[in-house]
Order: C-alpha cells, then structure tokens, then sequence
C-alpha cells in the first residue's frame, strides 16, 4: 500500500485527492494537510506528498526542499511557472490543476517505478535530468543520453532507448549545468559525448558504442584528447 499525504490549503482540491485516491487500490491518503507546519508531523508516515505549491506560511517548494530526506513528491498546482525547479528539488511528477484521473494516475504510476527503484537501489535512484520539450518537462536518465548536437538555438538529446532525438530551446552552456561533468564532454562546437560511450578516438572524428560517429572539432581536440587518454587508461 502507498501512503500518501495530500497537502493543499483549498479543502475543495483535498477532497477531490481524496476522491480520486480511492479509485486506485493501492494507494492510501493517510493525511490531508491545509499548511505545511501541520504536514511536517507526517513526513515519517507517508511514501509520498501530493504538495500545492502556493500554501501559507511557507510555499510547497521551499517546504520541499528545506527537507533532508523527504518523501516522494507529486505537485499539484495552478502555476504551470514552477515546473523546472519542481523537479530540481526531486519531484516525480507535476499536475497542473486542473487534472483529471487520469493525470493523477499517471503520477502514481511514476510513484510506483520511483518507490521500486528506491527498494532496488538502496534508497539511491538514478540520477535524472529534466528538459522542456513541446511544452512539456520530460525526465531523461542520464545514462541513456548517448550525446548532444548544437543546431542553431535547438539542442537535439540523442538517447539510447529511442530513435529520434529529444529536441529543445537550450544552449549547451545551459544543458551541461544540469549534466554530470565527469561524463559529457565537448568534443566539437556542435557536439557533446558521453565519455563513457566513446569506443575509439581519433584525430577528426570518436565512435560511440552504437556505432555512431561524431567529429572532433579543433579547438576541443587536445582537451578531449587529454581527458579520454587518462579516463580510457590508453
């Protein structure tokens, strides 16, 4: 059973959580919240919050991320402004009111795989990043990000378990800020490498695990070079 807490300061949205809770089997609205002093009592108890972020006293943001081991979080919110930094702080999913059932099933269903990964793992889950895409945040694993190609203002994401890229409004100064720098690396002004993916390494061009090739720009060569020889150990 998932234990939820549901934490919103309008009793109509509690109650309509508490409406669509009961149509999933599994899962439990084990306290209903109208403040986030009145939540803190119940952190322990629950498997996951479904957090408003405009609440009194203090926001469901910064509430959220003032915790030191928080529970999952779903938030549920008007605003569709907070999404990015929602799932900066560790959020599972982002419901922008108003949503139907089925919204709210989806999320629990991330809930489920979160709660799964969590048991499997140790308590340590997969280091996730987040992008906007067609109006929409998507969650990408950083291990399935195979490299990065600079289109003009586009950013294409190509990943491993699909065939077409992700495509997004970035730059690369803004996307390797939310990337692991251990891992990705500037090989060419329009490409960015998961190191550990890199095969072979050339003078003009590197060979990724999927046969893909990717050219070795001049300005990056003797870095990229420096850093694969000391990583590869060859």
């Amino acid at each position: 059973m998932i234990r939820a807490l549901a934490m919103d300061d309008e009793p109509l949205a509690l109650r309509l959580l508490g409406v669509f809770a009961a149509k999933i089997p599994d899962l439990e609205i084990a306290a209903a919240c109208t403040d986030t002093e009145q939540a803190r009592t119940f952190l322990d108890k629950v498997d996951v919050i479904f957090a408003d972020i405009n609440m009194p006293l203090q926001s469901g943001m910064d509430f959220v991320a003032s915790l030191e081991n928080p529970p999952l979080v779903v938030f549920t919110t008007a605003f569709a402004d907070y999404a990015v930094d929602a799932f900066k702080v560790g959020a599972v999913d982002y419901l922008l009111k108003p949503f139907t059932f089925d919204d709210f099933s989806r999320a629990v269903d991330r809930v489920r795989e979160a709660l799964k990964m969590r048991a499997s793992n140790g308590q340590q889950q997969e280091k996730l990043v987040y992008f906007k895409s067609d109006y929409k945040i998507v969650p990408v694993k950083v291990s399935d990000i195979c490299y990065l190609e600079s289109v003009g203002p586009y950013m294409k994401i190509f990943l491993a378990s699909s065939q077409s890229p992700l495509v997004v409004l970035s730059s690369f100064k803004q996307i390797l800020q939310e990337l692991p720098t251990d891992r990705f690396v500037r090989i060419h002004k329009s490409y960015v490498a998961d190191i550990t993916r890199i095969t072979a390494a050339g003078k003009s061009s590197v060979i990724l695990d999927n046969g893909r090739s990717l050219p070795v720009g001049d300005t990056y060569r003797a870095g990229f070079m420096e850093r694969y020889v000391k990583e590869s150990g060859r």
